[in-house]
């Protein structure tokens, strides 16, 4: 098993919308928790040094921002509340393709094979949430 994560997915969408849905809260709100059963808060205060916060419903992660490169990159470290692990590191590169996005997420830094599994348990429904939102017309993405 891998001890990192790396999903590559070409989004239906404009490189702005896609990095609006990753740096806008109220966008972030309709897509970045696995369940959507649990209720999501976000607050993002996207620059470099920024700190974020994302509840979902009793699960906590927080970190700071990295690198914040319009609309091409964003970095930020990735902690859990209650966890004694280290943080890990999320990526996220953008780029223009003919069908729309290239999207690249790396998630680093895990101690375990076990820990990158449970979090790409994560990541997968939030990715496909992701295409959801930007596949739906403009009036339903609030």
């Amino acid at each position: 098993m891998e001890s990192e994560i790396r999903i590559e997915r070409v989004l239906s969408a404009t490189i702005g919308r896609v990095y609006d849905a990753w740096t806008r809260a109220e966008l972030l709100m309709q897509w970045y928790c696995p369940n959507p059963q649990l209720e999501l808060k976000v607050q993002a205060d996207v620059q470099v040094g920024g700190e974020y916060v994302v509840e979902m419903g009793p699960h906590v992660v927080r970190g700071s921002y990295l690198e914040v490169e319009p609309p091409h990159r964003l970095a930020f470290s990735w902690a859990w509340d209650g966890s004694s692990d280290e943080p890990t590191h999320v990526q996220v590169d953008l780029s223009e393709v003919a069908d729309g996005t290239l999207m690249v997420l790396s998630h680093t830094g895990f101690a375990n094979a076990e820990d990158a599994a449970n979090h790409q348990l994560g990541w997968d429904p939030e990715v496909e949430r992701l295409t959801a939102l930007l596949l739906a017309p403009a009036a339903d993405r609030g």
